[in-house]
């Protein structure tokens, strides 16, 4: 008897453009005429304006990117930390926690003259003019 069969559950997902008893048939739930019910349209497309990547300026390839990569500073009282005598490299640098190993090796170190050394030491480090002479002036020396 059909008023004794068990309910069904679960029902089957609508599939559009399967005929009109469908619940979706005929224009497939994509109403009437125009682009958007013919064929698919681009992403990008901007109705017929120029599109913003023809706006653009041409950057062609990976090569092509122009980033400056500055060492990373550290100023002349920072080496205040070291005893008298001692070697400053990148090394000891990380060693002692002034910079990061992946930061050292990607940027580079430079030494600045910001503040005042008290110590003699023998930098081997990238200086700049001021710090060098300042270096120097300490007894100490750059190579």
């Amino acid at each position: 008897m059909l008023n004794n069969l068990p309910k069904q559950t679960e029902r089957s997902k609508k599939r559009p453009g399967r005929g009109l008893g469908s619940g979706k048939g005929k224009t497939g739930g994509r109403g009437t005429k125009g682009q958007k019910a013919r064929g698919s349209v681009a992403a990008s497309f901007i109705g017929g304006s120029l599109p913003l990547y023809k706006k653009l300026p041409f950057r062609r390839g990976w090569g092509n990117r122009k980033v400056s990569v500055k060492p990373t500073a550290i100023a002349l009282s920072a080496l205040n930390i070291f005893k008298k005598g001692d070697v400053v490299d990148l090394e000891a640098l990380i060693k002692i926690g002034l910079i990061t190993e992946r930061k050292a090796h990607k940027t580079g170190v430079k030494v600045l003259n910001k503040g005042s050394l008290e110590v003699e030491l023998q930098v081997s480090l990238p200086t700049s003019e001021g710090a060098k002479a300042e270096i120097e002036k300490k007894g100490g020396k750059v190579v």
